[in-house]
């Protein structure tokens, strides 16, 4: 089976380069292509944190649903190698992110730095070294934080925060700082996690290198 998955993952990073991954426009993909064929309203909306970054962040809602009363936003945080795509990947009765706007709530996806769903910058490239000079640390105060405050500011509400992984270690973290837990209702926090430096297996590092999750 690893064997089979190695071959199959070697097969599909040589059908979808990298390269023609990054020149496609996935701002406007992650609505058109993830969800809206659900039927799910869908608005793709632009932030920039204080270093320049421009992220992508979704608005997911039913326009079948409609609450009985006031619902908080919800803001779902991806894990790492993944984007928020990754909460609308099984069935409707499957998927967080299709199970929240099946009931009425206003679903915010964030999609953190570098991810496909967010390449942009003020200054810098894909290809320039320091686009990609930061750790989980900028993700936290800067990427999480512009998010939290940017949904606040919008709706005039306090956010409901969910993060899984490396969601939950920067969730944490901007929660740290002394703005965000009054912007915060609650929080659901999955699968914590800190650092990376003990993994050696060749499995997981190959499929890391391949750039697996972006195909």
């Amino acid at each position: 089976l690893i064997l089979f998955l190695l071959f199959s993952a070697a097969d599909s990073a040589d059908y979808f380069p990298l390269s023609d991954l990054q020149s496609k426009s996935p701002k406007s993909d992650f609505c058109a292509g993830v969800v809206e064929p659900s039927g799910l309203s869908c608005s793709q909306h632009t932030i920039q944190t204080e270093d320049g970054f421009h992220l992508g962040v979704q608005n997911v809602s039913s326009p079948y649903h409609i609450p009985q009363g006031r619902v908080s936003p919800v803001l779902l945080i991806h894990g790492l190698f993944t984007g928020g795509d990754c909460w609308f990947l099984d069935s409707q009765e499957q998927s967080l992110g299709f199970i929240l706007a099946n009931r009425g709530f206003e679903v915010w996806v964030g999609n953190v730095r570098g991810t496909r769903w967010s390449q942009g910058h003020t200054s810098l490239s894909v290809k320039d070294k320091k686009f990609w000079d930061w750790s989980w640390q900028e993700l936290a105060l800067y990427d999480l934080a512009a998010m939290i405050r940017f949904i606040h500011n919008v709706t005039n509400s306090k956010v409901l925060l969910v993060g899984h992984s490396q969601g939950t270690i920067i969730s944490l973290a901007a929660l740290s700082q002394p703005d965000i837990p009054k912007m915060v209702e609650a929080a659901a926090l999955l699968c914590p996690i800190s650092y990376l430096d003990h993994i050696t297996a060749p499995f997981v590092l190959r499929l890391v290198h391949m750039h697996l999750d972006e195909v």
